[in-house]
């Protein structure tokens, strides 16, 4: 028999297949066609996203319900960045069973540890509240901090309105940023690449320190650095109990831009 508590997320989590998780995707939209996130690997020059509809979410619950579950927590990228959240309450306010939606206020592996957290409480048995207060906790103490290549992408789709005001014309710097209450923001000016993501690791193993932490090395069309970038993290971090490395899909993607590098980490 399945849990009976169901965990739902959507794809900005950019997890593999967890069993017990089901995922609705978000949309890519290119030249008024749509195509469900991670199904759209071309260009993302000219891309828009969008949420899903309530009534996508709906029909997710209802089939769960239908699978034999009796209540959702449904855990999604951050309301800051977008409506994905107020659609799954929409959803949720007429469902047949009881859900619980989660703002993990922030997104790809800030909202994936949070999802894994919840699916391994749904898996031992516990309560809606439960698995809904493990998801919570995961995503207080779950640090992101990133470095793209330019701020044009996120400048353009409104996402860092703070750095803008912080960075005025100055475009043409590496930004070094991080998610803070729910938001992207700006973190430190750095002038090089190199020094950039050399800040970001520093900030990383000053956050881990010795305690055991997992960590999410993530990029867009950067595997190259990403893997070199993971391969000294694991060597400065003796706290390390998990790393992941993993390329983000089409809806960040097209907000960040080629050249992405983050780090996330958790307690383990």
């Amino acid at each position: 028999m399945p849990p009976s508590v169901a965990v739902v997320t959507d794809s900005t989590a950019y997890l593999p297949a967890v069993e017990g998780v089901t995922v609705v995707p978000l949309s890519v939209l290119v030249a008024g066609e749509a195509h469900d996130e991670p199904d759209y690997t071309g260009d993302l020059a000219a891309v828009t996203t969008s949420q899903p509809s309530p009534e996508r979410f709906a029909t997710c619950y209802r089939t769960l319900a239908a699978a034999g579950h009796t209540a959702i927590v449904s855990i999604h990228l951050s309301a800051e960045l977008s409506g994905t959240v107020g659609a799954a309450e929409l959803a949720a306010a007429s469902a047949d069973l009881p859900v619980e939606v989660v703002d993990s206020r922030s997104l790809a592996m800030g909202l994936g540890y949070p999802v894994l957290a919840a699916a391994r409480a749904a898996a031992q048995g516990a309560s809606l509240t439960t698995v809904a207060e493990a998801a919570r906790t995961s995503a207080a103490a779950t640090r992101t901090f990133f470095y793209v290549d330019t701020l044009d992408h996120l400048h353009r789709s409104g996402r860092v309105s703070a750095a803008a005001t912080l960075f005025g014309s100055a475009l043409m710097i590496k930004p070094l940023l991080h998610i803070k209450d729910g938001a992207i923001q700006p973190l430190e000016k750095v002038r090089t690449a190199t020094r950039a993501v050399a800040r970001m690791e520093d900030l990383a193993v000053q956050a881990a320190a010795s305690s055991p932490v997992d960590l999410a090395v993530q990029h867009l069309a950067a595997p190259d650095r990403a893997q070199a970038l993971a391969e000294r993290l694991r060597k400065r971090l003796p706290g390390l109990r998990d790393l992941t490395l993993a390329e983000v899909g089409a809806v960040v993607g097209a907000h960040v831009g080629p050249g992405m590098l983050g780090i996330t980490l958790t307690p383990a």
